[in-house]
Order: structure tokens, then sequence, then C-alpha cells
């Protein structure tokens, strides 16, 4: 991974596939706590709510069996002053509560019986009302020492059999709750520690990526340092290399060409001096005297065009002084320049600079805004120099076109001259260009 970063290969492949990865953990832990929570839910449900009944119903039926004990001691007693058949009625109606306490408990009972054991209690209990309808059969025929008999000998056995199992199913009820307890506080601590452990692997992960979100970060950080480097410097280069090419250009121009056409005139003014002055010679030396006059006010107009020699011997002040006023004749728009402030030295190569990045305004102007006038402001305050151009045209598209390179050029030279560059909107409408020059080492003029 890091050998593909350094080779400038996207890291989106591995981000994603992180990202893939932690959903996948996160759905994952998510299904399974939820489904140990439903786990939970069933087992509170099915077994603590079912046990709790099912107590509940152990403990009617334990209740009516001690009735039915309490009756039969009662009947035992040979001093009561009720026959055994007057007990009849109360048998009875125990009788159906407790079939339907056995109903009920059948119904909520936990699974842990075996089929065995249900059998076992269902025939002990119809064994027992069947020991109870022969006593009364007894009772009825008047034979009621044979009846207590029974009683004694029969049914209170059975009774006691009947109590103490479901004595036994009640501590056996609780021996579950206490188990369905364990069970549940062994689902909450897994749980809480898959709570735990998705935490701690999602912070993990969140810990990598951030680590490695930082790493690539640094390290596009650090190249596009490093090509903003080579690209400055590049510029730098490449603004030297054009202004030294323009200078020569310039310098070339106005000393070869320009010496030429000036010893070409002078020799056409000498043939035109030794000619006859109403010659026809005479007339055609006059218009070529003209013509070169002309091609050499044209090479000195180019000439300072490409590189001003004002700028270099008199500097920014009089390169301005001398610049405006010939763009207002040749454009004809109105240029309005405004100097404020007490001047101090700039470097040549610094002055080159902020008069480039005047004459790209000022053409950007006069080409696009479709503006009268212009206004040109030189303010030299205190620890900075400011140049405003301000024209009330139409004002800087919302999207400039890509092919121009007049605003990357100026932007370039500031960054050459440490300065700020800004294309405002000027009010009511145009556009405002801003350089702010920090003034360097340099004493007032």
């Amino acid at each position: 991974m890091l050998r593909r970063i350094a080779s400038g290969r996207s890291p989106t492949l591995a981000l994603l596939l992180g990202l893939v990865i932690t959903l996948a953990a996160v759905v994952t832990y998510s299904w399974r706590i939820t489904g140990q929570i439903a786990h939970l839910r069933k087992v509170q449900r099915e077994l603590a709510d079912r046990n709790r009944k099912d107590s509940l119903q152990l403990l009617r039926i334990q209740n009516d069996l001690n009735s039915l004990g309490l009756a039969m001691r009662d009947m035992l007693d040979t001093d009561g002053r009720y026959p055994l058949s007057a007990w009849a009625a109360q048998f009875q109606r125990i009788r159906h509560d407790l079939d339907d306490a056995f109903r009920q408990e059948d119904l909520v009972a936990v699974e842990h019986r075996t089929p065995d054991q249900r059998q076992y209690l269902s025939s002990s209990v119809a064994q027992f009302w069947d020991a109870v309808d022969r006593v009364f059969v007894l009772a009825a025929r008047n034979r009621e020492d044979e009846a207590r008999e029974q009683i004694r000998m029969s049914l209170q056995a059975r009774q006691t059999a009947l109590s103490n199992s479901v004595a036994r199913q009640l501590v056996e009820n609780n021996v579950n709750e206490e188990q369905t307890g364990l069970h549940v506080a062994h689902i909450y601590d897994g749980v809480q520690r898959q709570v735990y452990l998705f935490l701690f692997g999602t912070l993990s992960t969140i810990l990598l990526t951030t680590l490695f979100l930082i790493y690539v970060s640094r390290h596009l950080f650090a190249r596009l340092s490093f090509l903003s480097q080579q690209r400055s410097e590049l510029a730098q280069k490449l603004i030297a290399t054009q202004e030294s090419a323009l200078r020569h250009i310039s310098r070339e121009l106005h000393d070869e060409f320009g010496q030429i056409l000036t010893a070409v005139g002078a020799m056409l003014s000498r043939l035109r001096n030794k000619s006859p002055k109403e010659s026809l010679i005479s007339a055609e030396l006059q218009e070529i005297s003209q013509i070169t006059q002309s091609a050499l006010e044209h090479v000195r107009s180019l000439s300072q065009a490409l590189h001003p020699v004002i700028l270099d011997e008199d500097g920014l002040d009089s390169t301005l002084d001398w610049y405006l006023p010939k763009i207002e004749r040749q454009t004809g728009i109105a240029i309005a320049y405004e100097k404020s402030g007490m001047s101090f030295d700039i470097e040549k190569s610094d002055g080159v600079h902020i008069y480039r990045v005047l004459q790209e305004a000022v053409n950007n102007a006069i080409r696009h805004s479709c503006s009268s006038e212009i206004k040109v402001r030189l303010q030299y305050l205190s620890a900075s120099l400011i140049l405003e151009v301000e024209d009330h045209g139409t004002g800087l598209p919302a999207h400039p076109p890509r092919s121009g390179i007049g605003l990357v050029g100026m932007q370039e030279r500031a960054e050459l001259l440490d300065a700020q560059i800004d294309f405002l909107a000027a009010s009511p409408a145009g556009t405002l260009v801003r350089l702010t020059v920090p003034k360097r080492s340099a004493q007032p003029a």
C-alpha cells in the first residue's frame, strides 16, 4: 500500500476496502447482538414468565391439597356434629378448583418435566378422587367407620404424596428460576462483552483509517508542496527567460534596427539635399525618408512595448507616467491615474513584475470590459505598495475560460513578489484588480 502511495496511485481503493470492512463488522456485530437480545427476551418470556405462572398454579394446587388435608382431619374427628356425607359439597368444590388449577398448570408448565412425571401426577390425582368417591359411597351407606378407615389408610397417604409431588415441583421451579436468572445474567455478560468488542473493533478500525488518512494526507501535501515549489521555480525561470528575451529583442530593435533606420534616414536626407529641389527624384527621396522615419518610430514603439527602457533607467513611476497616456492615445479610452503617498525605491526586477501586472490588467479592461474609462491608483504606504486597476464594465465572468493565461501570469508574478493579488467586483459594476506588494528593504526616494 505504501508503495502505491509512493508511486502516486490513488488510495481510494484501500479506503473503500477499509470502509467495506468497517461496515461488515458493524453489520455482523449488530446482527449478533440483536440475536442475543432476542434470545434473552425469549428466555425471559418463555422461561421466567412461564416458570412464575407455573409456580402460582402449583401454589394454588398445594393450597387446595392442604384444604383437603384439613377437611380429612376434621372428618376423622368422631366427635363431629356432621356426618361424613356433609363434606361432599366441599370436596366437590375443591375438586373443581383442583381440576382447573391442574389444567392451567399444564398449559404454562415448563418443558423440563418428562412424560412419565406427567403421567404419574395425572394417575395419582385420578386415584385420589376414586378413593374419595368410595369414601363418600361408604358414608352414604352409613358405613362411616369404614369410610374413616379409608380416609386414614388411603386418602391421607395419597394427599400427602400429592402434596410432596407438588412441593418437589415448586422446588424444581425455584431451581429453574435461579438457573434462568444465571442464564440471563450470562447472556447479559455476553452482550456486554460483544458491545465492548464491537466498540474496540470499531474504534481500532477508525483509528487505523484515521492514521492512514493522516499518512496519505501528509504524503500528498508533501508532494503538493514539492510540486508547488517546482512550479514556482519553473514559473520564475520562465518569466525571467521571457523578460530576458523581451529585453534582448527590445534592445536589438532599438539599437540595431533603430540605428540602421536612422542611418538610412540620414543617407536619404543627404541624397535629397544633393538632388535638385524640384526634380522627381527629390520628391521620391522625400517620400522614402518619411516612410523610413515612420518605420523608425514603429520600431521604437515596439521596442518600448516589449521592454520599456525607461523602466530600467527611471523606475516604475516614470514608466507609468509614460505608459498610461500612450495607451490612452492609442485606444481612445480615458485612463484616470492617481498616485498617493511617499514613493520609495523598488528593485528593477520587482518593478518589471508590477509593470507587467498593470499592463495585463489594463489590456484585459480594454479588451473585455467594454468600459469607457479605466481608473489606475498607485498608493505608497509605510509597509506596502498597492496598485489598483478598476473599470466599470461587464465584470469578470462566472467561469473564466481555461485557455486564458493572463490571470495565471498575474498570479505567478504576484507570488514572485511575495504579494497578494485580488480580483474583486467593482461597485456598482465592473472589475477591480488589486495588487498588494510588501515593502522590501528600501529607502525613501
